[in-house]
């Protein structure tokens, strides 16, 4: 079976989750394929009942046939015995095989659902969640749920077995009926607390590991940062201190689970004791025939498995709710406002889904603007935008990027009002820390779209990586490790540039686009970046003098607002602050820093390694 196999695509008919709440969504998970539930239940049903008919048949072998001594009877009954038991055999697998396609139904439309918010959060995902809770959820929470719905099977099959040896028990006697009847009520009163108590240590238990992992993921993203600044084994000892905590709590899952467990293995034994004891008295008493005593001990014995299977349905139930739980809350995160709007506005671009109230993108001669700091944006010049913090002049890309709340105008329209695809085909963000996915070179920044050789090296060379291709042992096919962790930083951010100019969006808003570069390298990537895009909209977020030295225009921003707007020099001659704040920058890159040298500043800490790639960290985080 293929992994599509019978999966409902979650994006139509009864494919939209139900997020009211955790039961709510396991039951949208029953009803999307109630089709296949329903065959599981009634193979479970049947392959349960089917149990409890061989003692029945015992007991007529033994009362019809082996005790009077008619050897014909006894004989029918054994083959009535072996029909049973190959009929059974066959309902147990058709069982496990529906219960197979149930689970996997179950995980493919989880993964689908939480694939497609993912998508739709866009830039706001790790704004909204941490990269541990979206790991915990794929790794984790998606198998638990899966694993819960098999008890749509066995679960309805063991309450008609209960009920199918109920009746026979009253044609041999009620005292056993009665013992049978109230016996599994009382194991689920005493199961039932500690199910409770599974669920609030599962609870726990999950939001520790979720934060755990997200300091796994930040550890490994930032190794080469903490060596950097000797930090490794301060990080390493709080990971470790939390790594202790989750084992204690890791512990108490354990322990109420082993109770859970021992239950589910012990009362079932008592409860085939409660109802034997009383059946052997009745049978030396000669109240009950041998068959009779056989046929009890036989439904006793059968009734384990359903009432092993009650309790384990239960422990399934508390985990599926926690996880599921964790699961409801990711998909009911709504995405930024200016986001969301945006998202709306992209069925206009799917064939009989337009949206009448959207409108297209301006011309090729418009102006962008951000309101709220009143950055303008000319088209075909290259723009730069400097900041003592360097996430004031990122906000600013967001809103002109159409990434965040209040939305910028692009001419007389509002980027929240223009239909999504329109807008990503024109508008590029090119993040400092974009995803590096890996592949080869060439993969790595294609993007979307094969490149012919002549383009990626017209790329390569604006962004002067062409010592990174001939580097590489195998050129553009050498393989690129996942976020690029084979290249240093660097070359890394040079990568991200080329793979920017390979899309040639109309306009190009690149955050930091040379931070991480030696002074020699920046002052030709400014030169040539400004040759390349000749013409074209593009703005960029700097400090460098040497960049900010080749852009058309400058804004000077303080607070988040323009200050000043100008030529590089300018405002060197005009705004004391301006040039407060690229003298900086100018000193730190004449000042014949040594390798691993750490700089603080009041925006955070620089490092510039051995091999001349600057590392910036700040207090604002990765962008």
């Amino acid at each position: 079976m293929t992994a599509t196999d019978g999966v409902t695509d979650p994006g139509r008919g009864r494919g939209v989750p139900d997020t009211r709440s955790a039961g709510r969504y396991l039951w949208w998970l029953v009803v999307s394929q109630r089709g296949r539930v329903a065959a599981g239940a009634s193979y479970g049903s049947l392959w349960m009942v089917g149990l409890m008919l061989p003692p029945y048949v015992l007991s007529r072998a033994i009362d019809d046939g082996l005790a009077p001594g008619r050897m014909p009877v006894l004989l029918g009954w054994v083959a009535v015995l072996l029909g049973v038991g190959a009929v059974n055999a066959w309902m147990a697998v058709m069982r496990h095989r529906t219960m197979t396609r149930i689970r996997m139904d179950a995980t493919f439309r989880t993964v689908r659902a939480v694939m497609a918010q993912t998508v739709r959060l866009g830039a706001a995902l790790p704004h909204r969640v941490t990269a541990g809770e979206v790991v915990t959820i794929g790794i984790g929470d998606v198998a638990v749920i899966s694993q819960t719905l098999t008890m749509t099977g066995p679960g309805v099959g063991g309450v008609l077995a209960y009920a199918v040896v109920a009746v026979l028990l009253l044609t041999v006697s009620p005292l056993l009926a009665a013992v049978v009847l109230l016996g599994v009520p009382v194991l689920a009163v005493l199961v039932g607390p500690l199910l409770g108590r599974l669920q609030g240590a599962q609870t726990r238990y999950r939001e520790r590991q979720s934060g755990l992992a997200a300091r796994l993921t930040d550890l490994v993203g930032g190794l080469r940062v903490l060596n950097g600044l000797g930090g490794k084994a301060v990080f390493a000892g709080h990971y470790r201190h939390a790594s202790r905590a989750l084992r204690g709590e890791g512990y108490r899952v354990g322990a109420v689970t082993s109770w859970v467990q021992a239950l589910g293995l012990g009362l079932p034994t008592l409860f085939l004791a409660a109802v034997t004891w009383p059946a052997a008295r009745m049978a030396a008493e000669g109240t009950l025939t041998a068959g009779e005593l056989v046929a009890v001990y036989g439904y006793a014995a059968a009734l384990v498995v359903p009432v092993s299977f009650f309790i384990e349905g239960g422990y399934g139930l508390a985990r599926g709710l926690v996880a599921a739980r964790r699961v409801v809350r990711f998909l009911a995160l709504e995405p930024d406002g200016a986001r969301r709007v945006a998202e709306a506005g992209a069925a206009r671009d799917v064939p009989g889904q337009g949206d009448p109230g959207r409108d297209d993108a301006p011309g090729l001669a418009s102006v962008l603007r951000d309101p709220v700091s009143g950055v303008e944006v000319v088209p075909g010049l290259l723009t730069a935008l400097a900041s003592a913090r360097p996430a004031e002049s990122a906000a600013v890309v967001d809103r002109l990027g159409g990434f965040a709340d209040p939305a910028a105008t692009w001419g007389a329209v509002r980027l929240d009002e223009i239909a999504a695809r329109q807008l990503r085909d024109r508008i590029l963000v090119a993040d400092n820390e974009a995803d590096l996915f890996a592949g080869t070179l060439r993969e790595v920044v294609g993007g979307r779209r094969d490149r012919d050789r002549e383009e990626i090296d017209r790329a390569v060379r604006t962004a002067l990586a062409e010592d990174i291709v001939r580097g590489l042992p195998d050129g553009l096919d050498a393989a690129v490790e996942a976020q690029g962790r084979n290249l240093s930083g660097g070359q890394r951010q040079r990568l991200r540039l080329v793979r920017a100019l390979l899309a040639d969006p109309e306009v190009l808003l690149a955050v930091e686009p040379t931070s991480a570069v030696d002074a020699h390298t920046e002052a030709g990537i400014a030169t040539r970046l400004h040759a390349a895009r000749a013409g074209r909209t593009t703005v960029v977020t700097s400090t460098s003098p040497l960049l900010l030295d080749r852009a058309d225009r400058v804004y000077f921003l303080v607070d988040g607002t323009v200050a000043a707007v100008g030529s590089h020099r300018e405002l060197l001659g005009g705004q004391p602050g301006y040039r407060r704040l690229v003298s900086r920058d100018e000193d730190e890159e004449g000042d014949g820093a040594g390798p691993d040298e750490v700089t603080v500043t009041e925006e955070g800490v620089r490092t510039r390694p051995a091999d001349a790639d600057e590392v910036p960290v700040t207090e604002e985080g990765a962008r």
